[in-house]
């Protein structure tokens, strides 16, 4: 799902649908479908190299799993993207989540559902607080957002060591180990099975989903592009831009919260280190699917493969048996090589266009 916000006819604007149809504009274009190519050939690589990164409960399932954190993660960035703002508090509002997550869930007993809604709300609430600031002062979002993720990382320890002596909440809800262990295929009617497709994986397709409609169908996502491509312009067109930017950051915070939840639930504790490891790959997957840091341009199908990217080369070097300063290097190295080239790709098909 790519959207894009329309631009003056003389002057259409690279991937937007006035650049797409014009003549001579290549196939490989795209960013999502060079994502696509080079996820196809890395898992070939390397299952030729480790056979084992085919084996389902060693690899897939886990990889699985990761996708679907990092995935969210990546669209609680893209959320902020499409106005041109970063959330740089992005992973404190994950643990701040988790937090009230881990304290209803252990102090109050409360059901699986029912505390990931708390969570939810705080996450929002978070994300809308970063948004109202910006909106009404004018400070930039990454100065805001950055003072937050100060703030909030020493109100996490304060927390942490006042409830649970500064480790994890051991009380877990029913259901968070099957979320944890289980596949569809646990759940066998007769002789039927379903896939190996851990349970957290509906929970990351229902927000890519949710995501995706708001940005190519709702007016709210329209104006929101709208915003990121020219305030000046959505102002004067009647957008409520102030509204705009305290929701798309509001979205942002919800989605982090998300994410937290499904990391929680894959690592089975809700502890202070949740979304610690979330700020670089929050930026890569909505950069690398084709998300503009400038705004006014969104991908969510590209933000799940750079998603799935990032992972697929996280866990192929680590069964590689590389140490972790090499694992950060090469996937570093990769990274910066598939930013490149899909910039190179940007600048030929647009003077392929151009002479067309």
């Amino acid at each position: 799902m790519s959207t894009r916000t329309a631009t003056p006819p003389e002057t259409p604007a690279a991937g937007s649908p006035g650049a797409r149809g014009r003549p001579g504009m290549p196939l490989w274009a795209n960013p999502r479908l060079g994502l696509l190519v080079l996820l196809i050939v890395l898992v070939a690589l390397f299952t030729a190299l480790r056979p084992a990164f085919m084996n389902t409960t060693l690899t897939l399932v886990p990889l699985q799993s990761d996708i679907s954190v990092y995935a969210v993660v990546g669209l609680a960035q893209l959320a902020v993207l499409s106005l041109g703002h970063m959330n740089m508090a992005v992973g404190r509002m994950a643990a701040m989540s988790a937090f009230a997550m881990g304290l209803a869930y252990d102090r109050l007993g409360v059901p699986l559902v029912a505390g990931l809604v708390i969570g939810l709300v705080v996450g929002t609430s978070l994300g809308a607080l970063a948004g109202l600031i910006i909106s009404r002062t004018g400070v930039n979002s990454f100065v805001v957002t950055l003072a937050m993720d100060f703030a909030l990382v020493g109100l996490i320890t304060i927390l942490y060591t006042r409830f649970t002596d500064g480790v994890a909440f051991s009380g877990r809800p029913a259901g968070m180990d099957a979320l944890r262990n289980d596949t569809f295929a646990d759940y066998c009617m007769g002789d039927l099975c379903g896939p190996r497709i851990p349970l957290v994986v509906p929970l990351a397709l229902v927000a890519v989903l949710v995501v995706g409609v708001l940005f190519r169908f709702s007016r709210l996502g329209r104006e929101i592009l709208m915003t990121g491509a020219n305030e000046r312009a959505a102002e004067l067109s009647g957008i409520p831009v102030r509204s705009r930017v305290v929701q798309a950051h509001a979205l942002s915070g919800l989605l982090a919260g998300l994410a937290g939840f499904l990391l929680a639930a894959n690592n089975g504790a809700f502890s202070a280190r949740i979304g610690d490891a979330f700020l670089l790959p929050s930026f890569l997957g909505p950069v690398l699917g084709g998300t503009l840091l400038a705004g006014g341009a969104v991908s969510v199908l590209g933000t799940v493969l750079g998603a799935a990217l990032t992972q697929v080369i996280s866990k192929g070097l680590n069964l590689l048996q590389f140490q972790l300063d090499q694992l950060n290097l090469y996937i570093g190295l990769v990274l910066l090589a598939a930013l490149s080239l899909d910039r190179v790709r940007h600048v030929v098909a647009e003077r392929r266009g151009a002479r067309a």
